[in-house]
């Protein structure tokens, strides 16, 4: 009994221990107008000189309807993402973007292998047959980055105290958004806001998106 009592003991210290200290982030973003934006992908760069670990999830971008699911992706530097073709027709997908470009020829099914993202930037995706089909890749160094709900909001799980640089990134917004610092102390929450300024949209962008 008091072995069974002190593995317990044991394990809830062990559980504490890796919980202690991590703060959470929440990231309302709006546009110029107070709307909230979906799909946003908002970043925290640790300091310069803290870690940054390597988090390298896989993501997967299937193709269905003839459209890109999701529309919006966020990876850190190094991982790799599948395409998925759920479609009844052939896909040729393609990139021109600095960041990744690449070229897979027609396909059905999973035939498509995986792509390694190995350089930050943005990624525009796009198909040779469908032209309204298109999709975004964010690519960035930090493991510490979430997107935006319908209502706006991004949470972002940190390591614990320390300061970072969030930035907010929507395909749509006009120019740079600016980076604010943010301070974690312990396992406080903090909050942050932003608003993004946003591009008209063409009376056609129903067949895009």
């Amino acid at each position: 009994m008091k072995t069974a009592l002190r593995m317990m003991t044991l394990a809830a210290m062990a559980f504490i221990g890796t919980t202690a200290g991590a703060g959470t982030l929440s990231v309302q973003v709006s546009d110029s107008s107070g709307k909230p934006l979906a799909d946003v992908v908002v970043v925290a760069d640790p300091d310069a000189g803290a870690p940054v670990p390597k988090y390298l999830k896989p993501a997967e971008i299937e193709q269905r309807g003839q459209k890109f699911l999701p529309l919006v992706s966020v990876i850190q530097t190094g991982s790799r993402i599948s395409f998925p073709n759920n479609d009844r027709v052939k896909h040729h997908i393609y990139s021109f973007s600095p960041a990744k470009k690449f070229d897979q020829k027609l396909y059905s099914g999973v035939a498509a292998a995986p792509q390694v993202f190995d350089k930050a930037g943005i990624v525009v995706l796009g198909c040779n047959i469908h032209d309204s089909m298109i999709a975004y890749v964010k690519v960035v160094d930090s493991p510490y980055f979430a997107k935006t709900d319908a209502a706006g909001v991004a949470r972002i799980e940190l390591p614990g105290a320390g300061k970072y640089a969030v930035s907010a990134w929507h395909y749509n917004m006009i120019g740079m958004a600016g980076v604010q610092p943010v301070e974690i102390k312990g396992d406080a929450p903090a909050a942050l806001s932003f608003k993004l300024a946003q591009k008209p949209v063409a009376a056609d962008a129903a067949v895009v998106y």
